[in-house]
């Protein structure tokens, strides 16, 4: 039978989390799911600990994406592998709460319009302990028309949805949108969830329901130095691409935001030195 929710995890030398990442998504108080899984090629042993939860009846486990194509080549393998009504795609080292699939399968039933549901989440340092709580949705509650979510987000100038763990998405959507975007591959979750936002309204539930993961391993932290480059032009292609949406005010807001948001980061990246794990970090392959 054809479950109601697909998890998707793309893994990617996420061998010291992996096995917390499956316990989460697999211990959840909600019953109609799969979760679909593939290493994305890793070296550090992360296909052993996946391949110890075979026989698991929620659990696919997929052969290795082979390594090339980056983040996306192994996110939109296990997202087209999805049968589920709804998709939630976790990274290998986040985690959510086992309440998580049941709230945000409940906001769509609830919220017929709706085409996508985002919530806070905690931020943990690489050891697990939380350093920032209830982070997220700024500007937006409840439910939203998605226009005014994507709004909320360039103004903000950062990714207000979060990290993939903090939003399920209708699957048809994300597959007329032709996967996951990734013409600037910082914003690559950002720029997808604006792509499903236009397509109906938005739910935004104001609690932490999620787990995202600061380590020295993530391609994200490689990618810091772009970072505000890639918002501005995800702002200016809102902005032709959905006239009406964004003023001129609005568009420079958003710039200058995002270029105060990435010097903000890189900072809080220095701050948190040891407590990132760079002696775990594992060398890009992919």
């Amino acid at each position: 039978m054809t479950p109601k929710v697909s998890i998707v995890i793309p893994a990617y030398n996420n061998v010291q989390y992996i096995a917390e990442t499956l316990d989460s998504v697999l211990n959840q108080t909600y019953d109609d799911y799969e979760v679909v899984i593939a290493d994305h090629s890793s070296v550090d042993g992360t296909q052993a600990v996946i391949d110890g939860y075979k026989g698991n009846p929620k659990l696919r486990i997929l052969s290795p994406t082979p390594p090339g194509g980056g983040a996306q080549a192994n996110w939109n393998r296990v997202s087209g592998e999805a049968q589920g009504t709804y998709v939630k795609l976790v990274c290998g080292d986040d985690l959510i709460v086992p309440t998580a699939i049941a709230e945000q399968v409940a906001a769509f039933e609830e919220n017929p319009s709706a085409v996508l549901v985002a919530s806070r989440r905690d931020l943990v340092d690489s050891k697990g302990s939380v350093f920032i709580r209830n982070r997220g949705l700024q500007g937006i509650s409840g439910l939203v028309s998605g226009a005014e979510a994507v709004r909320a987000t360039v103004l903000a100038g950062s990714n207000i949805f979060g990290e993939p763990a903090c939003v399920m998405y209708r699957r048809d959507l994300l597959e007329a949108e032709g996967g996951w975007d990734n013409t600037n591959p910082y914003l690559i979750d950002e720029a997808t969830y604006a792509r499903i936002c236009f397509h109906g309204d938005v739910v935004a539930i104001r609690r932490s329901l999620a787990t995202f993961r600061i380590s020295a391993s993530q391609w994200s932290v490689r990618l810091a130095k772009q970072q505000s480059d890639q918002a501005i032009a995800f702002h200016e292609q809102i902005a032709r691409e959905h006239p009406g949406v964004l003023s001129r005010f609005d568009l420079l807001r958003g710039n200058w935001k995002a270029v105060g948001m990435s010097y903000a980061r890189r900072l809080a990246y220095i701050r948190l030195g040891k407590r990132m794990g760079h002696e775990h970090a594992v060398e890009s392959t992919v």
